[in-house]
């Protein structure tokens, strides 16, 4: 079976966990902290905070910005369900703000919108699907006109640009921004997250969360009545300052996702090889397009994603991806739109107020893309929609 993507491991990554695993240290280490470093460093931000998973980055991240009882966190009606939920984690109230056709991102007409709709909005959410970052700028500007902090959830856009050349991560135009190390994402960590920040106070506030809110760094303590003896801090003590969550990430993981952050230029450079080579081969299908077709040089590349007119062909996406599994080749739909699921009761609603979420779930279609996806597998792959879309 060909997947729609999976991680790949060398020897590089089996011996720097191995290094890890004899080092005596396996979480709340050095690999930590180092792997932060180079993520920060990377990206170009002040700050970053490895946690457990993309989830637990975007629950700390919504907390951070002040999403509570009370409040709403806008993001796409097009994303994975942790983009919303993490608004519901936070006691929030969760609104969506419809997609740009052509980008499959937030669009910032419908958010302006939304936000209107909604003046007690604390977070803004925009998720740089497939790893096209959104129009930023445009966002920005309108979450600051609303008193609204933006956390940019870009677990598909590790390595990707925006125009000026910036990485996505760099927070110059958000509060903070969310990375995932999920196998299927640009590196691998087994699981586990990142936040990015330049702020400072928030940066202090999300090492507590991610660790029971137990003070950290040179916190002020609240009792020191019980802190001290004779002037001096206790050994022992430690304090819980606001209720936290074990969110923190192992050393082992950690050294994982280091060593493959060292190949991330060359997972990228393979995957817009592959993206270059759909687009051509595939280009003569009636009927058929790629849903994004703008930015692809500053695209993180985590997935391919069709748009096929299924009404036009006469044929079912079910049945379509069905035959491609009796032939091998695995496929996926990234995403069924977020306000459809039981929990946000809204699916008898969808369609007209989110009329371009809607006309693009009707079409996706997310082919295999990854590193170590073959020239011939790439070609079986494009042969087999040309014979059953012909």
């Amino acid at each position: 079976m060909i997947p729609y993507g999976k991680h790949h491991i060398d020897e590089d990554d089996i011996a720097a966990v191995v290094d890890v695993l004899r080092s005596g240290v396996l979480t709340q280490g050095p690999a930590v902290e180092a792997f932060e470093r180079a993520i920060a460093d990377y990206v170009g931000a002040n700050h970053a905070i490895a946690v457990s998973s993309g989830t637990a980055a975007l629950h700390l991240a919504a907390l951070a910005a002040g999403v509570a009882p009370g409040t709403t966190l806008i993001t796409s009606p097009i994303t994975f369900v942790a983009s919303a939920n993490a608004g519901l984690y936070a006691g929030g109230r969760v609104v969506f703000a419809d997609i740009d056709p052509e980008t499959i991102n937030m669009s910032p007409a419908a958010l302006e919108v939304a936000l209107a709709d909604n003046p007690d909005t604390k977070a803004v959410v925009p998720v740089h699907f497939a790893g096209l970052p959104c129009d930023m700028p445009a966002i920005k500007s309108l979450a600051d006109k609303a008193g609204a902090a933006v956390i940019e959830d870009a677990a598909h856009a590790l390595g990707a640009t925006y125009p000026d050349g910036r990485r996505v991560g760099c927070c110059s135009h958000s509060l903070m921004t969310i990375f995932s190390f999920h196998p299927v994402k640009a590196i691998a960590a087994g699981e586990g997250g990142m936040i990015t920040t330049n702020d400072d106070a928030v940066y202090r506030r999300l090492l507590r969360l991610r660790s029971h809110g137990i003070n950290k760094l040179d916190d002020p303590l609240l009792l020191p009545d019980q802190a001290f003896t004779d002037g001096v801090q206790n050994p022992w003590y430690y304090e819980m300052q606001e209720l936290g969550f074990h969110y923190r990430i192992t050393d082992i993981q950690c050294a994982l996702a280091n060593s493959q952050l060292r190949k991330l230029e060359s997972f990228l450079e393979r995957r817009r090889f592959l993206v270059q080579r759909y687009d051509s081969e595939l280009s003569g299908i009636r009927n058929l397009r790629p849903a994004q077709q703008f930015g692809r040089e500053r695209s993180g590349h985590h997935l391919y994603v069709l748009r096929i007119d299924f009404r036009a062909l006469g044929v079912s996406r079910s049945s379509l991806m069905n035959e491609l599994r009796t032939r091998g080749i695995g496929t996926q739909v990234h995403y069924i739109p977020v306000p459809m699921q039981p929990v946000y009761r809204v699916a008898d609603e969808f369609r007209p107020c989110y009329p371009n979420a809607s006309a693009y779930y009707e079409q996706a279609l997310s082919i295999p893309l990854y590193y170590g996806l073959s020239d011939s597998e790439q070609t079986f792959v494009i042969e087999a929609l040309k014979d059953l879309l012909k």
